[in-house]
């Protein structure tokens, strides 16, 4: 069973040995190991509680994911959530945290020193005899860890590699073994760096969206910025147990190499990050991470209620790979067809990818509902029941959000689009759909065209969505609606804007 705590827990269980027996069974099928219990007045907790008859306290070993903070308010609510369900009376007396984090010894290679011969040596020939031991000319199988003295005897306490224990020695594999800094525990040191790490970042971030605001809100970023390096020199000071100034060193170092990389200072253009390529790499990273946090802790009920959003969105992307939702509504706009428009098929899957990026914003429940989980809070433990309802509502209160921000893309699309015409402005391009300004000059007769939509005006220019089939796909601005022609009946010339006459150009058009 795989778990990141591991919480001692007494729990009074109250209702004889029926109830003994079936918490027990609890215990045992959520892998708890059971180490110990005590009844009558015995234990370590006999001098607090004034037990019943009835009752036993069991000394119950709770193993849970999550962070180490706060870790037995999880096992807390877990225990009492469980024997809530299985309608046991049932009372967590006391939880601690069994801290078994690891020291962070150095890693040392055992070395032959067959090669050392008795006598001095050149100076040089020391020097490239110590390059040698350290690029591994030396090595043998084995590796121990632990202080400089304990490493030699570690590797000396019995034959290694073949060789005697008098013919080994050991080179270091890490820098810890020199005692300038002293290192806490491993995973509290990778917690206080990750800390560092976010703090020295947020400076970075705050600056570029300084550098876009007006007036006040640019104080208010700076601010945040200044703040960002405090929290960054603090945080830094206390990254190793002993060696402060190495540590506001490193958060120094950290703070000018992420604000460098923000502002454009490595970038041979100039450029540095947007606040828009900010908020959507912090968002990826986030969700990315709240799912791992879910995921890993996962049960087959949990499995088939949270997996609804990840086989929504695949079942969205087989959609999307039929052909273009954004392209649909785009045309839909415009009175036309997804197949008027003859999207290439790389666009089509571009706008797929908008799509479901918008879509993604389904995933930051889940997400949320993981770090909540790994920070053990009450309303995320497992062992309640699932609120399907609540979930249901919200999960779609955020697909009806995530379709309004697609259909509010392509209504602005749209409207771009209408607006160029009136004005004879070029009109925008939308994800491979690009209409132009176009002069018809029809081959026949104008009562004799075969097509779709208001008569054909010679003289005045088209919006042109391209040949789709056999049929020309034009729009007209005047009517707002669609004209669709045979190809083969008329002569099509592109135009620099819609404020051109047609009369003379239509003449001298030639055939593509």
């Amino acid at each position: 069973m795989r778990y990141d705590r591991r919480v001692r827990v007494f729990v009074e269980v109250c209702g004889g040995p029926d109830d003994w027996q079936e918490a027990e069974k609890r215990f045992d099928a959520h892998g708890w190991p059971v180490r110990g219990f005590h009844s009558d007045g015995e234990g370590p907790l006999a001098a607090a509680l004034r037990q019943d008859p009835g009752s036993r306290v069991y000394e119950v070993e709770v193993r849970l994911f999550g962070a180490a903070k706060r870790c037995d308010r999880g096992a807390v609510d877990r225990l009492r959530k469980i024997m809530r369900r299985a309608r046991i009376e049932a009372y967590v007396r006391r939880a601690e945290p069994l801290d078994r984090d690891r020291e962070m010894f150095s890693n040392w290679r055992v070395v032959s020193v067959d090669h050392r011969r008795p006598g001095g040596r050149p100076r040089w020939k020391r020097f490239l005899l110590r390059r040698a031991v350290m690029l591994g000319r030396y090595d043998i199988d084995g590796i121990v860890s632990g202080t400089p003295r304990q490493a030699v005897r570690l590797a000396r306490a019995e034959p290694m590699g073949g060789a005697a224990p008098s013919a080994v020695s050991v080179r270091p594999l890490d820098g810890r073994w020199r005692g300038s800094v002293k290192y806490w525990r491993e995973e509290e040191f990778e917690r206080r760096l990750l800390l560092l790490v976010f703090w020295a970042f947020l400076p970075a971030a705050a600056l570029v969206f300084a550098s876009g605001a007006p007036g006040l809100a640019r104080w208010f970023w700076i601010l945040v910025a200044c703040l960002g390096v405090y929290r960054a020199v603090r945080a830094g000071w206390g990254l190793f147990r002993e060696g402060g100034p190495a540590g506001v060193g490193l958060s120094l170092l950290l703070v000018m190499l992420f604000t460098s990389m923000g502002l454009g200072v490595f970038n041979s253009e100039g450029k540095g990050w947007t606040p828009e390529q900010i908020v959507v790499t912090v968002t990826v990273i986030g969700v990315i991470s709240g799912l791992r946090l879910l995921v890993r802790q996962w049960t087959w009920g949990e499995w088939v209620a949270w997996v609804a959003p990840l086989v929504a969105t695949l079942a969205l992307s087989s959609f999307v790979a039929a052909g273009s939702v954004l392209h649909a509504l785009y045309a839909d706009g415009l009175s036309l067809s997804p197949d008027d428009l003859g999207v290439p098929p790389a666009w089509q899957a571009l706008a797929g990818v908008k799509l479901l990026m918008m879509f993604s914003m389904v995933m930051v429940l889940p997400a949320w509902w993981g770090f909540a989980r790994h920070r053990h809070h009450g309303y995320a433990a497992p062992g309640d029941g699932f609120n399907i309802v609540l979930y249901v509502l919200v999960l779609l209160l955020m697909v009806a959000g995530a379709t309004l921000q697609a259909l509010d893309s392509a209504r602005t699309a749209v409207n771009e689009v209408v607006a160029a015409a009136e004005s004879g402005e070029v009109p925008p391009s939308y994800f491979g759909a690009e209409p132009a300004w176009t002069c018809v000059r029809p081959l026949v007769a104008l009562d004799e065209l075969s097509g779709e939509g208001p008569p054909l005006n010679p003289r005045t220019p088209y919006l042109s969505f391209g040949v789709s089939g056999d049929t020309a796909v034009l729009w007209d601005p005047s009517t707002r609606s669609p004209v669709k022609i045979l190809a083969s009946q008329a002569w099509l010339k592109s135009v620099k804007s819609g404020t051109v006459s047609c009369a003379v150009d239509a003449t001298r058009s030639e055939k593509p």
